[in-house]
């Protein structure tokens, strides 16, 4: 029988830690005057309160380490337990959000996944914008935690190819948590003050830099305005495309190079083949806009490059609607968004090094039909591939693909056409935000489709977060059985 009291005393912690974070924008809304101040002061009131009851109740039952099921539990309620509280604001604020809007915008936020039910967002109180960025900034920091410490220990789709590359979490369930979480975290502030001042010299105003900064170094992608980044000039773009691949490379190397050296990232085969991904797909597309237009401009090279960082990294920002451009740069758009960036990044989707280790084996196999008698094995950064690691890589994208195409038909069992249907299922999987057509497209959003769907999407973005297979081991029959 698994104990629920450590997962209930951590989540509990959580939640009042959360209450604790809407004090900031409570403070944006009094600064700015509009009266809104008293939304975040209750719901800060209901989620300390209730987190604080639930981790007091669960307090004598706190151990000096969490079992294997108690980490799967606590990695998935985590991110359904937040969503609930961080809709409050929205469901008591200026939007008077209904609970399916509130909770699709939070589990959007907290997920980084960037999709808003909202219109009008240059309308709302500077508050309610704080909190979306503050939503994303949490779930960002929380998923590169996850990533470099609790799914390498859950061997979960391959992530345990990366328990020594840099941190041996091995033996009890995260012994060495706290020290990893603390190191990521200071890199993790350092990149977004120093987005917060690069938006600044680049000529957006202080409030928008802050919100902007957070949801950048993130990949979340939620944005002030309605138009998203159309609003801002070219020097914005430029220091969102840099933001935005900085924050896809894992954090590891960031960690190495703190400790003095940068070799690490500089001879990561994954952090090439990201990279040359963006500059190839850059390139294609530049090249395409120039041949459409008929001239060779800065404009056609800067909405190239910011849109395919902003759908290969995640973040779901757009300068352009790309809708406008042809049937090419879409399908490649959607193409990419099925990539990712690094592991350990807060970018999403399938990430590189999935890629890297089932083309490893198709090359390997090819070999081995070639050479009957030859003995190949699959390789990844140098190291061989082992076969619980590979099996595991080919598990995650085969539960990928099936949970793509079963979002994509329960979607369009709500009414939803097949181009909204399966974008959407896409956008929300991979947390990438914007999915394709007019009405979710980049000049669009999801206010427009009906809450049946919003639940489904907000399910994907969950399921996708945690990379699929926690949840379904979670679901298992066998997973509760003692």
């Amino acid at each position: 029988m698994v104990d629920f009291r450590p997962v209930g005393y951590v989540i509990g912690l959580l939640v009042a830690a959360l209450g604790f974070t809407m004090f900031g924008p409570l403070l944006a809304d009094l600064l700015a005057g509009n009266g809104q101040w008293h939304v975040f002061f209750e719901s800060a009131v209901i989620t300390i309160l209730t987190g604080g009851l639930i981790a007091l109740a669960c307090a004598n039952g706190v151990s000096q380490g969490l079992s294997l099921r108690q980490t799967f539990l606590l990695t998935s309620l985590v991110w359904l337990t937040l969503p609930i509280f961080g809709a409050i604001p929205f469901v008591l604020g200026a939007t008077e959000a209904s609970f399916t809007d509130a909770f699709f915008e939070a589990m959007s936020g907290l997920t980084t996944t960037g999709a808003t039910s909202i219109s009008n967002l240059e309308g709302l109180p500077d508050g309610l914008k704080l909190w979306r960025g503050v939503l994303q900034w949490l779930g960002g920091v929380g998923i590169v935690v996850v990533a470099m410490v609790f799914l390498p220990e859950l061997r979960v789709g391959g992530m345990q190819i990366f328990r020594s590359e840099g941190f041996d979490t091995s033996g009890k369930i995260l012994p060495r948590a706290g020290e990893i979480a603390k190191r990521i975290s200071y890199i993790y502030a350092g990149l977004t003050l120093a987005a917060v001042v690069a938006y600044s010299f680049a000529g957006m105003g202080n409030f928008d830099a802050i919100v902007h900064a957070m949801t950048t170094v993130s990949t979340g992608g939620m944005a002030n305005y309605d138009a998203s980044f159309a609003t801002f000039g070219a020097g914005v773009h430029y220091v969102a495309v840099v933001f935005m691949i900085l924050a896809a490379l894992p954090f590891v190397r960031y960690v190495q190079i703190l400790a003095g050296t940068a070799k690490p990232l500089l001879h990561d085969r994954q952090v090439h083949i990201f990279l040359t991904i963006i500059a190839s797909c850059v390139l294609f597309i530049t090249m395409w806009l120039w041949g459409r237009g008929g001239t060779m401009t800065e404009q056609s090279f800067r909405e190239a490059l910011f849109n395919v960082t902003s759908i290969m990294t995640g973040t779901g920002y757009a300068n352009a609607n790309y809708m406008t451009w042809g049937t090419f740069p879409v399908v490649m758009f959607f193409l990419i968004g099925l990539i990712g960036g690094c592991a350990g990044s807060t970018s999403c989707s399938v990430k590189v090094f999935r890629y890297q280790i089932v083309f490893a084996a198709i090359k390997s196999q090819i070999r081995q039909i070639h050479s009957p008698h030859g003995m190949f094995t699959p390789r990844y950064a140098g190291r061989p591939i082992s076969e619980d690691v590979l099996n595991s890589v080919i598990a995650f994208l085969v539960a990928f693909i099936l949970s793509l195409g079963g979002t994509a038909v329960l979607l369009g069992m709500t009414g939803l056409d097949f181009i909204t249907s399966i974008s959407g299922a896409a956008a929300a999987l991979a947390n990438i935000g914007p999915g394709l057509g007019l009405e979710i497209g980049p000049a669009g959003n999801y206010a427009g489709i009906n809450d049946t769907a919003k639940w489904i999407l907000a399910i994907a973005m969950f399921v996708g977060r945690l990379e699929i297979m926690v949840v379904l081991t979670i679901l298992s029959i066998k997973f509760w059985r003692p």
